[in-house]
């Protein structure tokens, strides 16, 4: 996987934590379902990636 790549989902994925823990410390359920959401982008970005790795594919 290409680094920049690689930064930029974990990026998306620890954004997605801090926002999550801001909205359970607020009690703001929706911006915690936002940072789970974020979290599980960067998820799949980084599967997505291993995959091509796997492939060959760049």
């Amino acid at each position: 996987m290409a680094s920049k790549d690689k930064m930029k989902n974990k990026a998306q994925e620890v954004k997605g934590k801090v926002k999550e823990s801001a909205g359970r410390a607020t009690g703001n359920d929706r911006l915690r379902a936002k940072g789970k959401a974020d979290q599980a982008k960067g998820n799949l970005k980084q599967a997505g990636e291993k995959v091509k790795d796997a492939l060959g594919k760049k």
